[in-house]
């Protein structure tokens, strides 16, 4: 560090005019460096604001389109919904065949958004996924804290839980 300090002062002082009979003077190179370090200092300081103000500006933007991709894969389904309604003559078989279909793409695009349906029946009651609505004495064969019936069916996003498993529990 002294050596650092030394070389600086070296270099000030041939910037500094001075005549021939002066002494160089410590306290004006060391106000000097004061001088330079604020700028610098004030430069930083500017620089991190600008950064920060950009960070921000991008992640609003992010935030902002995030759902797009989501959307983008849900169009289609939309459009199979329409033409669904579209059916002439009521015919119910071609009408539930097309949503049916619906349904399947609407499934395949939740999946690849990364959004799955948790799997409860007949497993063991987990409260980090589930939420026990009722509890009812096991049946023959169950072991207790078994789930013995799905009421509203739950999701994951990718490792969070989207909603839970709304699920009916045995009990001793």
């Amino acid at each position: 560090m002294t050596d650092e300090v030394d070389e600086t002062v070296e270099e000030l002082s041939e910037e500094i005019i001075l005549e021939e009979n002066d002494e160089i003077d410590p306290i004006v190179i060391l106000e000097q460096q004061i001088e330079e370090l604020q700028k610098e200092k004030q430069y930083n300081t500017a620089e991190i604001a600008n950064i920060r103000q950009r960070y921000a500006r991008e992640r609003n933007i992010l935030v902002k389109f995030a759902g797009m991709n989501l959307a983008f894969n849900i169009l289609p389904v939309v459009d199979n919904l329409e033409k669904a309604l579209e059916i002439e003559n009521n015919d119910s078989e071609k009408f539930i065949e097309g949503v049916n279909l619906t349904l399947k793409r609407l499934k395949i695009t939740l999946e690849n958004e990364g959004i799955v349906k948790i799997e409860a029946l007949d497993a063991e009651f987990n409260p980090s996924f589930m939420e026990a609505i009722a509890a009812i004495p096991a049946p023959e064969g169950k072991n207790p804290g078994v789930v013995l019936e799905i009421i509203e069916d739950g999701y994951m996003y990718h490792d969070r839980v989207l909603r839970p498993v709304k699920v009916i529990v045995s009990e001793n």
